[in-house]
């Protein structure tokens, strides 16, 4: 397959692990320098860093930039670090963490903590590289929402939430940018088999009090998903492939939330 993304330059927050990391890693096979923007540096998983990994196994550039989300100074700080690269044409807010708190139980603090990364990181994303972008004559923009957005579960009351606050920035988003050929999308991942799910209390669940044959037999698929079915979802919308592609929100569940 051609190089999609042939000497571009993405920003990938959250991108040390989970689908970030391989969103990053599926970017650089396909030609793109990246910025991985993480407040972590190891990868969740295990293994070596995503910025070295992509160091070792293509042709690309790659650096690491220590980035907390809730902070929007660290966020234009590693926008600007593309400049390094040649300037920023693909930002990816994947950056994002869970709450399985009970509704009843959860506290400010949790509250405050959650938006703050899941839609406060996500929208000084998209304004930090949108100003950029709109100087540099256009770019794409991809952001991290959830199957939760749809359908919310009672163990993810604030993290559905948060995820539902991503879908609607986005189409906000792209209306103020449309016109001026930045393009911005979200993506939507049911369950998928990531690192985070493996450790939250909902994944244990999953595997013990759920019964997973159970589950995914509500998923038409009849699996969970894989973090690279994620990732080649962001490179198509990072690529010219979805060209007309704006404001969209797109379900990637196995058939879970519509059927």
């Amino acid at each position: 397959m051609e190089n999609l993304l042939q000497d571009e330059t993405a920003v990938v927050t959250g991108g040390a692990s989970g689908f970030g990391r391989e969103i990053a890693l599926t970017f650089a096979d396909h030609g793109a320098d990246v910025i991985v923007a993480d407040i972590r540096e190891d990868p969740r998983e295990g293994g070596e860093p995503t910025h070295e990994r992509i160091a070792s196994e293509t042709d690309r550039s790659a650096h690491y930039v220590e980035c907390d989300v809730t902070n929007p100074g660290d966020l234009e700080v590693a926008v600007d670090a593309a400049d390094e690269l040649g300037g920023i044409d693909i930002m990816v807010n994947n950056a994002g963490i869970t709450n399985e708190t009970d509704f009843l139980e959860v506290t400010e603090e949790e509250y405050n903590q959650l938006m703050s990364i899941n839609v406060k990181g996500v929208f000084f994303g998209c304004q930090a590289a949108g100003k950029k972008m709109l100087d540099n004559g256009g770019g794409k923009i991809v952001n991290m929402s959830s199957a939760a957005a749809y359908r919310a579960m009672a163990e993810l009351s604030t993290y559905s939430a948060s995820k539902a606050a991503v879908r609607t920035l986005t189409y906000a988003v792209a209306d103020r940018l449309g016109g001026n050929d930045i393009r911005v999308n979200s993506i939507n991942p049911g369950f998928s088999n990531t690192q985070m799910l493996e450790n939250s209390e909902l994944g244990s669940g999953i595997k013990g009090r759920i019964d997973a044959k159970l589950l995914k037999q509500t998923i038409p698929a009849g699996r969970f998903g894989e973090a690279e079915e994620v990732a080649n979802v962001a490179l198509f919308l990072a690529s010219d492939m979805s060209s007309y592609v704006n404001g969209e929100s797109i379900l990637v569940d196995g058939g879970m939330i519509h059927t």
